[in-house]
């Protein structure tokens, strides 16, 4: 045993040696596994770093909420809303019964909404602004905060007052430094009060809350978008652990007011998702996405080995009569086929740590210039990318070097010495 290992200890320094010879030569034969594995590298950790960013925003809405799209989705994919698809199935009155006790005895509070964009002005000064059509649930469900004024209330909802709060980024742009509660603003040439401000809340599932307006829904629909249906609604339980138990009520008590039974055949209309339903969907496309670009840049990992191989075969003929002189003083077919096939492992081996270390500093670079840019990008080291990216390499050195230790083991020792 022990002579093995100090066999097997000198042709891995001598493989070595012949690698510190020919710095050069080694360098740009490791270029192609450095390249290949670096971007598996950097794109695991982009794939990574964007999945927690996304998870990190959905989870910020809360566990205990659960989403009510209009149209059934047909997969385990996003709801035909999610994808753009203008969808009328569902209505404000949809919202009442599911926030209804005797329908959804976990409920807290629901929030129906209505959406869109238009310019808003005050006294010349204009901007655009995201329109959001809610309901006075919106503070207990979501979480918002108003800074100054107040929220509007059930009747200013009901009598479709002219009322509006703003987010913060909107009261600046339009006000600066005024106050702008008692101010009247203009909306799609009609005239609101301002009667709150909402606090810096900053992006929450990828919205910027601060860039809206909020209306009542009633006023919303009638008034500026003219429709009778709402894109989404969301309905906040009491308990994450009744989730199931939530979704089950509020298919019921939709499925009764849509006239969907097992007699008119028809299917339902509409999706319920929880949140944890949302970040399996999440992670999964990510995952697929991840995993699909990775195994794209591990293309150049067999590019990289074919190099090797070529400037394993030119080693070969190099060294020919190196080759020679070992067999004539008792190198034995497996001693050269050794030599040659440790020190093609050793150069992958070489590549993948190069690429794996500036793979990881790239990754650290964009996680850091994303969290200057104010998005909450994680930087993650994913320990099996790195051992795997270390295996993958040494099994290319072994694939691709097996071919010129095979031919330069069958070197005759008489033909090689001749060789010039």
């Amino acid at each position: 045993m022990s002579s093995y290992y100090h066999y097997l200890r000198e042709i891995v320094r001598n493989a070595l040696l012949t690698m510190l010879e020919n710095k050069r030569r080694t360098l740009l034969t490791t270029l192609g596994i450095v390249i290949g594995v670096s971007a598996v590298i950097i794109i695991n950790g982009i794939g990574a770093g964007a999945q927690g960013l996304i998870v990190g925003q959905v989870k910020k809405l809360g566990s205990n909420l659960l989403g009510v799209l209009p149209g059934k989705s047909e997969s385990n994919g996003p709801p035909a809303t999610a994808m753009g698809i203008s969808i009328t199935t569902l209505t404000y009155e949809d919202a009442m019964a599911v926030k209804d006790k005797r329908n959804v005895p976990n409920v807290i509070g629901v929030v129906p909404y209505s959406r869109g964009s238009a310019t808003v002005s005050w006294r010349g000064v204009q901007t655009e602004a995201s329109l959001s059509g809610c309901s006075v649930d919106y503070i207990a469900v979501e979480g918002g905060e108003v800074e100054t004024g107040r929220f509007f209330s059930e009747i200013e909802d009901r009598d479709l007052a002219r009322v509006a709060v703003l987010g913060s980024a909107v009261k600046s742009e339009i006000f600066g430094d005024n106050d702008p509660i008692g101010q009247n603003i203009k909306i799609k040439n009609q005239t609101f009060e301002v009667i709150g401000v909402m606090t810096e809340r900053g992006q929450v599932a990828f919205q910027n809350y601060d860039e809206y307006v909020f209306l009542p829904i009633n006023t919303m629909q009638h008034l500026i978008a003219g429709v009778r249906y709402i894109g989404l609604m969301r309905v906040k339980i009491d308990d994450e652990k009744n989730t199931e138990a939530a979704i089950n009520d509020i298919i019921l008590t939709l499925r009764e007011r849509h006239d969907i039974t097992d007699k008119t055949g028809a299917s339902d209309d509409f999706s319920v998702r929880s949140a944890a339903q949302a970040l399996d969907i999440i992670t999964s496309i990510t995952d697929a996405l991840r995993y699909f670009l990775a195994g794209m840049a591990a293309l150049s990992l067999l590019v990289g080995g074919i190099g090797i191989m070529n400037i394993m075969l030119i080693r070969v003929a190099q060294r020919t009569r190196e080759i020679g002189l070992r067999k004539a003083v008792g190198a034995t077919n497996n001693d050269i086929k050794l030599h040659f096939l440790v020190e093609s492992i050793m150069i992958t081996l070489v590549g993948g740590v190069i690429g794996i270390i500036i793979g990881e500093t790239v990754s650290w670079l964009i996680a850091i210039v994303a969290q200057y840019l104010g998005y909450d990008w994680p930087f993650t080291i994913l320990p099996l990318t790195i051992l795997l990216a270390v295996g993958v390499s040494m099994a290319v050195g072994l694939l691709f070097g097996l071919y010129p230790a095979v031919k330069a083991s069958k070197l005759s020792p008489m033909e090689a010495l001749r060789y010039e």
